[in-house]
């Protein structure tokens, strides 16, 4: 692993400091032509029931106590300055670098292989066309943000690298990109994945925004290479989820394993569509944004199984290309007493469904449904009491995905033990309600996003899940274990956290 981390470290290094002394070199000309502007989030939570500092397992019941460290540097270099009046060619460069791991916060306390130069891109404005911006390298573009769960259902071209054009009108906004996304799907397998698409908004004065955009995915048949697109022929799903295809077919065709069937070639493809509505500057209501986006995700790979010592690769193309997603979100900002008490009150909602698997329970097959409702009141214009509470159900549709008691082996369908049954736990719902109440230190004054904000916070949490909260317990049943298993359905932490825009 160093090995590899080390390199990388050196590169964004490299990035930062030749940025940096191009600034320093252009200072005495023009300081204006190297900006830089980031983000950090960092936070002790002290968790004494041996959980790892978060309340919850996701930004599902809200993004506060829920996530971890974070830091982002975005840096942008003018190479010819913009003249809005005069219409004239314009260009410069853009980089952002990110990450999850600060020191002595999280296990990887800092470690620069936690991350990552997200977009590196250059931007052309008034060159061929006016009002028109082109931009080459990563293309990531979205509507806006779920704020209260740290979301962006309207976003695409975050997986592309490639070349896009934005028009930018008085009223209307277009989009048109073309790229590849095929490192960021399959990674270290990479084969070209051609994706094009764009958006569309509409702006109708202050009070209302619409918006359109789609994408879709072509990964093309190139017979020969192990990484494009295939088939493994007369497969079943069950021995595929089991991990016994190979020994299935050496049941059937006992001493034939060279035999084993080869893979097909094919093609893949996949899309997103996306929408949103945002209206507000309407009395109490500030503003309120409606996410929308349905998913057709791309087919995976190949998996591997070994089997009398030798392995073979198992091709999934027709078992994972009919796995689809609806999310829909809203969230609304709303001045309940005009400097005195705000509210921002937020829904979401998910249907993921797999039409190749109707026998396994798991997130393919799921529904969800989260609200998460803050309040936050101005006791000065610097000190503020923040009170939020969120609800979540979550449904499994292939049977008990969640584990209710540390024993649900014996608490399964009809009380029947199935060690070869496909289902994990003993109910099929999980219901979490999490509630968080503290100070917030504001020095820039009153607003739920405005930052640097300092926050001391409790927060508790209830799951019909026994344990629904990152930790190391044993779930073993085994009567010989170390540790025995524990039960408990209450989860509290207490929170100190700093988070600001620089």
């Amino acid at each position: 692993m160093s090995s590899f981390v080390f390199p990388r470290t050196l590169i964004v290094a490299g990035l930062l400091a030749s940025l940096c002394v191009s600034s320093r070199a252009y200072a005495d000309q023009d300081e204006s032509r190297f900006e830089a502007a980031g983000y950090f989030r960092v936070m002790t939570r002290p968790d004494f029931q041996g959980g790892n500092s978060k309340l919850g397992y996701s930004n599902l019941y809200g993004r506060l106590l829920n996530e971890g460290p974070y830091a982002a540097l975005e840096m942008r270099l003018h190479l010819l300055a913009e003249d809005s009046a005069a219409q004239t060619p314009w260009t410069r460069v853009h980089a952002k670098i990110e990450g999850g791991s600060i020191a002595n916060v999280d296990s990887s306390r800092g470690n620069l292989g936690e991350f990552r130069l997200s977009q590196l891109y250059a931007q052309a404005g008034n060159v061929l066309l006016k009002d028109t911006v082109w931009q080459l390298g990563t293309l990531d573009t979205y509507f806006g943000d779920l704020g209260l769960y740290d979301a962006r259902l309207a976003q695409i071209f975050v997986d592309t690298v490639g070349l896009s054009a934005r028009y930018r009108g008085e009223s209307v906004e277009l989009l048109l990109g073309v790229g590849d996304a095929g490192f960021a799907l399959k990674g270290d397998r990479y084969n070209s994945v051609l994706t094009a698409g764009g958006t569309a908004r509409l702006r109708l004065g202050n009070h209302l925004q619409l918006g359109l955009g789609a994408q879709v995915f072509w990964e093309s048949k190139v017979e020969g290479n192990r990484f494009a697109p295939h088939d493994t022929p007369d497969i079943a799903y069950e021995d595929f989820v089991r991990s016994e295809v190979v020994q299935r077919f050496v049941e059937v065709n006992p001493g034939m394993e060279l035999f084993f069937p080869r893979p097909e070639s094919t093609s893949a493809s996949s899309a997103k569509l996306v929408a949103y509505v945002g209206f507000g500057d309407l009395g109490p209501l500030q503003w309120n944004s409606f996410y929308a986006n349905f998913i057709k995700k791309h087919p995976e790979g190949f998996t591997t199984e070994t089997f009398g010592g030798e392995s073979y690769d198992i091709y999934l193309k027709n078992f994972t290309d009919e796995r689809y997603e609806i999310n829909v979100g809203n969230e609304a900002q709303l001045s309940i007493i005009p400097n005195r008490l705000d509210m921002a009150w937020a829904v979401l909602v998910g249907r993921h469904w797999n039409r190749d698997n109707n026998i396994l329970a798991g997130e393919d097959n799921r529904s969800f449904f989260s609200t998460v409702l803050r309040l936050q009141y101005y006791v000065t214009p610097e000190l503020h009491l923040l009170v939020e509470n969120s609800l979540a159900r979550e449904k499994s549709k292939k049977g008990n995905l969640f584990r209710n008691h540390v024993d649900s082996v014996f608490q399964s369908t009809d009380g029947i033990s199935d060690a070869r049954g496909l289902e994990f736990g003993d109910s099929n719902t999980r219901d979490t309600w999490q509630g968080k109440i503290g100070w917030v230190l504001s020095p820039l004054g009153s607003g739920i996003y405005t930052r640097p904000s300092l926050r001391l916070l409790y927060g508790v949490q209830h799951s019909t899940q026994t344990n629904a909260f990152g930790n190391s317990f044993v779930e073993t049943l085994d009567d010989f274990s170390t540790f025995e298993s524990k039960e408990q359905h209450l989860h509290h932490v207490l929170a100190l956290e700093a988070e600001a825009w620089f």
